[in-house]
């Protein structure tokens, strides 16, 4: 059997089950750590920032400040925010990291794969050409060709700009 050596999951793993926080909300509630949560931009309504335990490097989530289960839920200036900031997040993406593609979408409930149940938020994964091949399928292998301070440090530029990306 082979054996993959990811100690940076062990923070993930081994850390308190805190069932009654809210991971995104505590990130939401905290702008003093921005750095810390890896946020590269902050509005109102909705904040993002790159996903601590990626599929990819540069994964991205735009989460509204309030916490909702699902875009029902949302006001209507809540999501057609999320939907300018998705579109700011493609061409940050496209620009900082030169991926060739992107998926997106999200997640409601545990069932669907929400790894955060109960704060809707969205999903935005740069690809590239031959990112990941096989590796996934066959050997139940992620392969990150950058870590999250080098795709942090990358995309922050883009959301730093007065206008915005």
């Amino acid at each position: 059997m082979r054996r993959l050596w990811a100690p940076w999951r062990y923070s993930y793993v081994s850390g308190p089950a805190c069932a009654d926080e809210c991971v995104l909300c505590r990130i939401c509630a905290t702008p003093g750590e921005d750095r810390d949560h890896f946020v590269l931009k902050r509005t109102g309504d909705l904040l993002v920032l790159l996903n601590r335990y990626p599929y990819i490097n540069g994964h991205m989530m735009v989460v509204p400040v309030r916490h909702v289960p699902d875009l029902s839920a949302l006001e209507p200036a809540e999501r057609a925010a999320i939907i300018e900031m998705l579109a700011s997040c493609e061409k940050a993406l496209s620009e900082g990291l030169h991926c060739q593609g992107m998926n997106g979408g999200w997640n409601i409930g545990a069932c669907a794969g929400a790894g955060i149940p109960g704060h809707i938020h969205m999903h935005l994964l740069p690809r590239w050409s031959g990112d990941v091949n096989f590796m996934s399928a066959v050997a139940g292998t992620r392969v990150m060709s950058a870590s999250l301070e080098q795709s942090y440090a990358s995309l922050l530029p883009y959301f730093l700009r007065e206008e915005g990306p």
